[in-house]
């Protein structure tokens, strides 16, 4: 059986949405690579890194990874468990009237000048609202199209992602505690046992980690959490039960922190994302 699979969940004129899963068996960087189109990737489970010559991305549910067409790089997989990734491809015109300027690079050729951007909890909830629409057959093409539209323009506006700005060294130990997060998202860490898996003292790796990212660690790791929460919740009856295999104190903490990320409680999601 292949470690790797792709389902075509819509395919139109405008947008093309793929469900990418690997099984991520090989820890080592893989063979290089070539993207064979301009593609944005929305991880939604697991962790994988994306290394694309001296710059590495870590790819996980807090993420948008840009493939640019003709580009080679090459993956790894720190963390065992697979991964699995919505990728759209959006056609050339409307992706150039969608991406803001700043993030494309010049000429003709359409590539993005980042290997990644962070996204906010509503992009997230779109990324999922998308994906179950689709794979239960209950988002029509007009629909779906029109969410995904929405959710490029989301993942890409200067409101509602971030860039960093930090040199290579912040953005290593950064990656870093993203994949002692991405390990056990359950775990209630201590900063003093994170900074004694990265290296670095606690008030250091803080500073850092939101200069990086732009918000606080303990956000991330909730955002982290929360990610999984919504590609989990059509299969969970009993909410309490999945808030706490999530590191939640109980349903009143998993609900309270799913309404402020996502506007909505998590039942009212699992039913937006079950049915029209």
């Amino acid at each position: 059986m292949s470690d790797f699979s792709v389902q075509t969940l819509l395919n139109t004129a405008t947008v093309t949405v793929r469900d990418v899963c690997c099984a991520g068996h090989c820890r080592h960087q893989s063979a290089e690579e070539c993207a064979g189109a301009t593609e944005l990737v929305f991880p939604y489970r697991g962790v994988y890194a994306r290394h694309l010559g001296r710059d590495q991305a870590i790819a996980e549910a807090n993420q948008v990874l840009f493939f640019n067409a003709g580009e080679s790089y090459r993956v790894s997989h720190p963390v065992m468990g697979g991964d699995a990734s919505l990728s759209l491809f959006i056609s050339k015109p409307v992706l150039r009237e969608l991406a803001p300027k700043p993030l494309l690079r010049e000429g003709n050729r359409l590539a993005f000048r980042r290997q990644r951007l962070r996204i906010d909890p509503r992009t997230q909830a779109l990324v999922a609202l998308l994906r179950h629409g689709l794979r239960q057959g209950i988002a029509q093409p007009l629909e779906a199209e029109s969410v995904a539209l929405t959710l490029v323009q989301r993942a890409l506006g200067p409101r509602t992602s971030h860039a960093s700005d930090a040199g290579i060294a912040p953005q290593r130990l950064a990656d870093r505690v993203k994949l002692v997060l991405a390990s056990d998202l359950s775990r209630r860490w201590t900063l003093g046992e994170i900074a004694a898996e990265v290296g670095g003292s606690p008030v250091y790796l803080t500073q850092i980690f939101r200069k990086v990212e732009g918000i606080p660690l303990y956000r991330y790791q909730l955002r982290l959490r929360l990610a999984r929460a919504l590609e989990l919740l059509p299969q969970y009856d009993d909410l309490t039960a999945l808030g706490l295999e999530l590191g939640f104190s109980g349903h009143s903490h998993f609900s309270a922190a799913f309404r402020e990320a996502y506007g909505r409680s998590p039942s009212e999601f699992r039913q937006a994302a079950m049915a029209h």
